[in-house]
């Protein structure tokens, strides 16, 4: 169960961050965006890491979180970005469906979940894709639709991988895990930032440690929850974040859920309460 509930804040804290994300990006540098929330939940996670004593992992431990900085690295600039150009409701959905890659790596490393925790996967997965359908068919014709459809497949790619090496490196111990990720992502941005020189208002930096602050904590309860569950179930729970950015786009933008949208998000609902009693 504690798996369970880990899960289910790390969707909360990424859905939640995204729609913040996703309304700070239409405003300021995507580049900046993600450079000083990232960077203020890397300071937040640096003190606890640091009072908590544990020494820094090695090996294939050290690798995998350096590999899922990297990761995170591509997949918050290309989902920060789709967002910002797109419809979130259609981008975070997308971006979600790479639970599908931890799903097919816990399988073939021999995690076996009961078909009742396949079916619920199954229809988190559909929930989500539902939910990413638009009542209005003016977005499609958007002008960077296409941009941000190819940006969020991008996304799913990426940040399924960078799933995966989390739950690698959490194996030495989860906040360590996150830290190095944290590190590798935010000197890439920072790199960046320095090359592009972008400017931002000094009101936009409170919001964006919120954002950081959110991340970083949804980051860490996934690595906890990968110590303490199927990596193929704690993914899929934490890929029902569109859920919590379809829900807080229609209450705070106003945007009409579909029917559609409405089943999907049911579906995601009902798909985690099917992994959770049987997890």
């Amino acid at each position: 169960m504690a798996a369970i509930l880990l899960s289910l804040l790390a969707s909360f804290g990424w859905g939640t961050g995204d729609f913040l994300a996703g309304m700070q990006a239409r405003r300021n540098p995507v580049v900046l965006v993600v450079l000083v929330s990232q960077a203020v939940g890397m300071a937040v996670l640096g003190a606890v890491v640091a009072a908590r004593g544990v020494p820094a992992p090695h090996g294939a431990a050290l690798l995998a979180g350096l590999g899922a900085g990297l990761t995170g690295f591509l997949g918050g600039a290309a989902f920060y970005r789709a967002l910002a150009v797109g419809t979130m409701s259609i981008v975070a959905p997308i971006g979600a469906t790479g639970a599908v890659i931890p799903v097919i790596v816990g399988a073939i490393d021999g995690e076996r979940p009961s078909a009742v925790q396949w079916a619920g996967m199954a229809l988190a997965l559909v929930g989500c894709i539902l939910a990413s359908r638009e009542g209005a068919a003016a977005a499609t014709v958007a002008e960077n639709w296409r941009l941000s459809i190819v940006l969020a497949v991008f996304t799913a790619v990426v940040i399924g991988a960078q799933l995966v090496l989390i739950g690698r490196s959490s194996a030495h111990d989860a906040l360590w895990a996150v830290m190095l990720a944290r590190i590798v992502s935010v000197a890439c941005f920072a790199v960046t930032a320095l090359l592009m020189r972008p400017r931002i208002a000094l009101a936009a930096v409170p919001p964006l440690a919120l954002i950081g602050l959110l991340d970083t904590t949804a980051n860490v309860a996934f690595a906890l929850a990968t110590t303490a569950g199927l990596l193929a179930v704690v993914s899929v729970i934490g890929s029902t974040f569109p859920v919590v950015t379809v829900g807080l786009a229609h209450a705070r933008l106003g945007e009409r859920l579909a029917g559609a949208q409405r089943v999907g998000v049911g579906l995601a609902l009902v798909g985690v309460l099917a992994i959770s009693l049987h997890g």
